[in-house]
C-alpha cells in the first residue's frame, strides 16, 4: 500500500514519497519546545505523533533525517529569566534538561539535531536571511527600528491557514505589534532591543536586538536540511502565525517550495476541556508519573488515537492504557512459553500481519493498527487455550511482534516500576535469596495492596500490574 498523509496545505490526503526515490532519504523538521517552562502532556502528544511518523517511515525502509528546534529566546523566556533573576541561558537550561528527561521517559527517539535559536551560527543565518528579504523588498525597517516582513508582497501568504488577509487581526504573539507597520499582519523578523530585554541582544545591520520567533525556525531548518524539506510537523496551533510565516520567509529567500507536506497534530483536551492551570487540569509528565503511572503507559495513552483527531486525556483513559499494555504483556509471556527456544523465519514474518503496517501507511491510522494487534492477540490466545498454536507458529508471532514493536515501543523493559514498587520488589527478591519466606510473603502482600502482583518463575521474580488495579 502506498504511503498517504493529510497535507494541511492542500487539505487533502496525498500519496507521499521521497524527493529522490533512489536515495530513500526523508528530511523532517519538527517544532520543538519553547523552554520557558516544563512541557505538558499536550506538547508531548505532538512529539509522540512525530515519533510514530519517524518510526513507521524507518520501518518502511526510509532513512529519516529529523531536526527538532529548541526555542530558547523569545518574549516568554526573557520574561521568565528576568523574574527568576538569572541569565537567560541558565533559566532555559533547566527546561531543556527536563524536556529530554521527559522525552526519554516516553521512549521518544532522539532527533538527529536539536538546534538552539541562540547558537551564533543560527543567529548569523537569521541575519543573512533578513538581509536578503530586505534586498528583495519583502521586508523593511520600521520607525521602531524593528524589521518586519511585508505580507502583501507574497501572493500565497495565508494559503496554509486558508484565510483572507483582509480578515487578519493582530495575534498579540509578536512584540511591537502596535508600532506603525504597513499592514497589521506584518510580523517581526528582527526585534529592536529595549531595556526590558536586559542583556539579551545581538548586533545586526539594523542595530542591537534579537530575532523574531518565526525567522528562528526558517534559519535552523534551512541551515540543517537545505532549501526544501519533505515533511514539516507541529501542532495545529502552529499553523498560524508560525508556520505561515516560515513559508513566507523561507520561500521569500530561496524562491523554492519550502515544504512538500505539512502534517499537524490536533489539540489534546483534558476531561473534555482545554488544558489550563486555572482549571486545575494542567499536567506535566512528572504529574502523571506521580499518580503511579509509567512512561510507557503515558506513551500508549497519547499515541492510541490518530494524530488529526482531538484526544481527550482522562484518568480512565490512563487506566485503559494500563489494561491494554497488560494484555500485551500477558500475550507475550504466553507466546514465549509456547515458543520456547524456537526461532521465527524472518522472510515469513515480513508477510505476517501486514495489516498493521498497511493501516499506518494510511495517514498513520493507529486506531486500525492497534485494532489489528488486539484482534491478533484475541485469536492467538484462543488458539493457545485450545492447544492449537504450536511452538513454531508462536515463534513467528513473536518475531512479528519484535518488528512492530520497533514502531510502537510498548514492551515492558522491567525498569519502569514506580519507585515504591521497585523498592519493595527488590527487598522481596533479596528476602527470597535469603530464604526468608515469611518476609517475602509480607512484601508480596504490600505489593498487592499497591495494585501489583509478584510471581516467581524459572527466570526469576516477575512484577506485573494486578488485574483490575
Amino acid at each position: 500500500m502506498a504511503l498517504r498523509f493529510f497535507n494541511t496545505y492542500s487539505r487533502k490526503l496525498e500519496e507521499f514519497g521521497p524527493r529522490d526515490p533512489d536515495s530513500h532519504k526523508i528530511d523532517i523538521y519538527t517544532c520543538g519546545p519553547t523552554v520557558y517552562s516544563r512541557a505538558h502532556v499536550g506538547n508531548f502528544r505532538a512529539y509522540i505523533f512525530e515519533d510514530l511518523l519517524q518510526r513507521h517511515l524507518e520501518a518502511r525502509g526510509f532513512k529519516v533525517h529529523r531536526v527538532m528546534n529548541i526555542t530558547d529566546v523569545d518574549d516568554k523566556t526573557i520574561v521568565g529569566a528576568h523574574e527568576a533573576g538569572v541569565p537567560l541561558t541558565k533559566f532555559t537550561q533547566q527546561f531543556k534538561d527536563a524536556f529530554f528527561k521527559d522525552a526519554d521517559m516516553l521512549r521518544i527517539k532522539r532527533a538527529d539535531e536539536y538546534p538552539a535559536a541562540t547558537d551564533q551560527r543560527y543567529i548569523d543565518k537569521m541575519i543573512s536571511m533578513i538581509g536578503t528579504l530586505i534586498a528583495k523588498g519583502l521586508a523593511y525597517q520600521a520607525d521602531d527600528k524593528s524589521v518586519y516582513f511585508r505580507i502583501n508582497k507574497l501572493p500565497n501568504y495565508g494559503k496554509l491557514a486558508h484565510f483572507n488577509l483582509d480578515e487578519l487581526q493582530s495575534t498579540g504573539r509578536v512584540k511591537h505589534d502596535e508600532y506603525d507597520k504597513e499592514h497589521i499582519g506584518d510580523f517581526a523578523l528582527w526585534k529592536a532591543w529595549d531595556k526590558q530585554d536586559g542583556d539579551v541582544k545581538w548586533d545586526s545591520p539594523w542595530g542591537p536586538g534579537r530575532p523574531g520567533w518565526h525567522i528562528e525556525c526558517s534559519a535552523m531548518a534551512t541551515a540543517l536540511l537545505g532549501d526544501q524539506i519533505d515533511i514539516h510537523c507541529g501542532g495545529v496551533d502552529n499553523i498560524f502565525p508560525h508556520h505561515e510565516a516560515e513559508i513566507a520567509q523561507s520561500e521569500g529567500v530561496t524562491g523554492k517550495q519550502f515544504v512538500r507536506m505539512w502534517l499537524h497534530c490536533a489539540h489534546l483536551l483534558v476531561d473534555g476541556q482545554k488544558m489550563s492551570k486555572s482549571l486545575g487540569n494542567f499536567y506535566t509528565i512528572p504529574d502523571v508519573l506521580g499518580k503511579g503511572y509509567t512512561g510507557r503507559e503515558i506513551r500508549y495513552a497519547l499515541i492510541r488515537v490518530n494524530y488529526r483527531t482531538q484526544l481527550n486525556f482522562t484518568w480512565d483513559g490512563m487506566k485503559e492504557a494500563r489494561e491494554s499494555l497488560g494484555r500485551i504483556d500477558d500475550w507475550l509471556e504466553r507466546l514465549r512459553e509456547v515458543g520456547g527456544d524456537k526461532k521465527g523465519n524472518t522472510k515469513i514474518e515480513m508477510q505476517l500481519g501486514h495489516e498493521f503496517e498497511d493501516a499506518l501507511d494510511d495517514d498513520l491510522n493507529i486506531s486500525a493498527a492497534l485494532g489489528f494487534l488486539f484482534e491478533t492477540i484475541r485469536q492467538t490466545n484462543r488458539a493457545m487455550d485450545e492447544s492449537k498454536l504450536d511452538g513454531e507458529t508462536a515463534a513467528r508471532w513473536l518475531s512479528w511482534w519484535n518488528r512492530i514493536n520497533q514502531v510502537l515501543d510498548f514492551e515492558s523493559d522491567g525498569a519502569e516500576l514506580p519507585e515504591e514498587v521497585a523498592k519493595l520488589a527488590k527487598e522481596r527478591a533479596q528476602a527470597r535469596l535469603a530464604k526468608d519466606f515469611r518476609k517475602s510473603d509480607e512484601l508480596r502482600d504490600k505489593l498487592n495492596a499497591l495494585g501489583w502482583e509478584a510471581r516467581d518463575t524459572k527466570d526469576g521474580q516477575k512484577i506485573t500490574r494486578r488485574a483490575g488495579a
